[in-house]
């Protein structure tokens, strides 16, 4: 099977991805998914000549490309904004002269005419040639209605100018909102057809920026390779670039650096940080033998690494993969006003037949009988459409952003309502990420204060997360000693003299080492603590063992409430944690979660997720590392900690800016109450127009009522949208 993606183009709506994908799907030995956000086809094929896929496409009237290796810039959407600041420049006159009889100078018609027909034709191209598209195949979108009822504006006020009364010198709008039978052979519609194209190419616009960032994550994901690796040829070390290696290059590792590529450690010792392919905040120690994974970082001691894996092969590349697997595969919600317009698109042009053929059978004049039909065309396009979208995803998305929850999207907000189950990584997410002192046992007749500040001595020379951990505390309590003739042994603890006295910290057998075995008060302590998943260390001096230390990741203050705040929106809370299961169930447990998922790796959350989607359950997946990138994508709604990296930031639906679990509720109580204004802003944007189909229909309809229906319908979706400003977090 060849894998091919496709850059697409003239796409417009959720529809047009599917038609593309269904043209594709017709080919033999072909299965194609198209997804309407990044813009891209993924294509699996019996060895088709792309040659005939990209033709296929551009058959269902869009076009076809290969990826380029060019990195998309922000000005791609420029096409899109040249034409919406042309079209405001000249509409802005035309609807001012139009409602202000005041502005009507001598021929203040034909202006109008020069304005407005260059934003009908040229700024409302894009929907003319999806309308067309549509037209094609048989169906109608929203496009169909924008091009229908702004052709139909300017064709009738052309014949009312050339044709008509209208283009006398001299011609007024009187400003009245009187109901009467008319000749629309001197009325002119000009100011309809140029706003409605102006209001929705703003809608596009908007629309248009929060789709761009769908390539970040993968962009932010290969960004965290080792850009240089210290080759080792003969002994001599060599600079050169990670994308130069082959397999079986050895290269050096210093402490703090990043492991270029995935390898087996050759030689050396040390603790590496992999949070990046684990999550999990406490480093694994590795020494000759083991493996290590490329971009995790070298905390410890040096190492020679021998590279096993490159380029593609390994497993960062395999994480990005991922990512943009589950970002293609994702299914996006079609667009609202689309479904509505494909039923009511047919049911106007029936009225307007209708009303075309009832004036006409009544003996009426054929002018009278255009004017009313085509009148149905123009009102039934609702300039508020446009705006219905957009202007509540800006006030949602913008009060969010003062709560700091990021929203990337409208296609996001569709997703929150039906979610009923939300993933919680552990690390980073629930507790704070950082390795803290939770516990401290001292032996019999030993201070407590006394067992923190020497231990905290001797760890404050070890880099190790669990010994700065220590130190930390050791330091929040008082002084700390100073430590002489400090030694590490990898994988086991310290030994060093502070104050005097012989220090050995680190597991029970180093103690045992230097005969300081454990008394049994201590074997249990360090026993319990291991048993709920934590980290022990002992500690000892001068002979003889002196307590036990309990090191873990803290709980956030807040996770808990935030926790039971997701079950009062009747949402399922699941813990997802790379870390083991003992320590997953008593966290889990601390904050009233039920349901765990421990010890998996990146490719297995990713699983984890699908398996409840399998389930039937609509899942949200809150993380804050990298190695929740994908599953991030794959859910039906990610949410990413602002406090994480930012590949798992880019990869989500929605950012969460202060790492607070409690913004999760917030986020998903904030876009529900988003998507209901968007709702009821569609509901109102057609209400208007619908009101006013009689009145054209029955002839009724002067330029000031159509103008008035567009100006309340807009106004009223805009404060609509306001509203959201009010809403508070819990």
């Amino acid at each position: 099977m060849n894998d091919t993606e496709l850059i697409l183009g003239g796409m417009t709506c959720a529809s047009c991805a599917n038609r593309i994908e269904r043209k594709l799907n017709k080919l033999d030995g072909v299965t194609a998914t198209v997804n309407y956000a990044t813009e891209k086809a993924r294509v699996k094929s019996d060895g088709v000549p792309t040659e005939d896929l990209i033709k296929a496409v551009e058959a269902a009237g869009y076009t076809a490309s290969l990826p380029t290796e060019e990195p998309e810039t922000e000005e791609e959407a420029d096409p899109l904004k040249q034409r919406l600041l042309v079209s405001a420049v000249l509409s802005v006159p035309v609807i001012a002269m139009a409602m202000i009889p005041a502005l009507q100078f001598t021929n203040w018609q034909w202006l109008s005419l020069t304005l407005a027909a260059p934003v009908v034709v040229w700024g409302a191209w894009p929907f003319h040639k999806a309308a067309w598209t549509n037209l094609r195949h048989g169906t109608s979108t929203m496009d169909t209605l924008v091009s229908m009822g702004t052709l139909a504006a300017l064709g009738w006020s052309l014949y009312a100018l050339f044709f008509g009364t209208a283009g006398a010198p001299g011609m007024k709008h009187p400003f009245e909102l009187t109901i009467a039978r008319m000749d629309g052979s001197s009325n002119i519609y000009f100011e309809a057809a140029a706003g409605v194209t102006t209001f929705i190419l703003a809608g596009r616009y908007f629309e248009s920026r929060s789709k761009r960032r769908a390539g970040a994550a993968l962009r932010a994901l290969l960004d965290l390779g080792a850009k240089d690796v210290t080759l080792l040829r003969g002994g001599v070390e060599h600079q050169i670039p990670t994308a130069d290696l082959v397999v079986g290059d050895t290269f050096l590792v210093r402490p703090g650096e990043k492991i270029a590529t995935d390898g087996i450690v050759e030689s050396g010792a040390s603790a590496v940080d992999a949070s990046m392919l684990t999550g999990e905040s406490v480093p694994v120690e590795v020494a000759a033998g083991d493996a290590v994974v490329g971009a995790t970082v070298n905390v410890g001691g040096r190492l020679v690494v021998k590279a096993t894996r490159i380029g593609a092969d390994t497993q960062l590349a395999q994480m990005a993969t991922l990512v943009e697997d589950a970002q293609t595969g994702k299914a996006q919600a079609q667009k609202l006003a689309d479904r509505i317009s494909g039923i009511f698109v047919p049911i106007v042009i029936a009225i307007a037949v209708g009303t075309l053929g009832f004036w006409l059978g009544t003996g009426a004049a054929v002018a009278g009988a255009f004017t009313a039909a085509v009148a149905v065309l123009i009102i039934a396009c609702p300039c508020a459409l446009g705006l219905a979208t957009p202007t509540a995803l800006m006030v949602g998305t913008g009060r969010a952003a003062q709560l700091g929850i990021l929203i990337k999207g409208p296609e996001i907000l569709e997703s929150t309502r039906q979610i009923d189950t939300v993933v919680l990584d552990k690390t980073g997410t629930v507790t704070t990420g950082e390795m803290t002192l939770l516990a401290v046992h001292p032996a019999d007749g030993e201070s407590e204060d006394e067992v923190v500040a020497i231990a905290g001595a001797i760890e404050a020379s070890s880099e190790h997360p669990i010994a700065q951990a220590i130190a930390k505390a050791a330091r929040s309590r008082g002084n700390v000693g100073e430590v002489e003739e400090f030694s590490n042994s990898a994988g086991l603890g310290v030994t060093g003299i502070v104050d005097g006295r012989a220090v050995v910290l680190g597991r029970a057998s180093l103690l045992a080492d230097w005969s300081q075995p454990l008394p049994d008060e201590l074997t249990r302590a360090m026993a319990d603590a291991e048993a709920d998943g934590r980290t022990a260390v002992a500690v000892g001096w001068d002979g003889k063992a002196r307590g036990v230390l309990v090191v873990a990741d803290a709980i956030k203050p807040t996770s808990k409430q935030a926790v039971a705040e997701l079950r009062a929106l009747g949402l399922t809370p699941v813990m997802l944690t790379g870390d083991n299961e003992a320590a997953a169930r008593k966290i889990a447990a601390d904050v009233g979660i039920d349901e765990v998922i421990a010890g998996v790796l990146p490719q297995g959350k990713v699983d984890a997720i699908e398996r409840l989607q399998a389930q039937g359950r609509v899942v949200a997946m809150v993380g804050d590392g990298v190695n929740d990138a994908a599953a991030l994508a794959t859910a039906d709604l990610g949410l990413a900690m602002g406090t994480g990296t930012d590949v798992a930031i880019e990869a989500s639906d929605l950012t969460l800016v202060r790492g607070d679990l409690r913004a999760v509720g917030d986020a998903i109580r904030l876009s529900r109450k988003t998507l209901a204004t968007i709702k009821g802003n569609l509901f109102w944007a057609f209400a208007y127009n619908v009101a006013a189909i009689p009145l054209a229909a029955a002839g009724l309809l002067n330029p000031m009522l159509a103008g008035a229906a567009m100006a309340f319908s807009s106004v009223f979706v805009v404060t609509n949208s306001l509203r959201l400003r009010r809403f508070s977090p819990s």
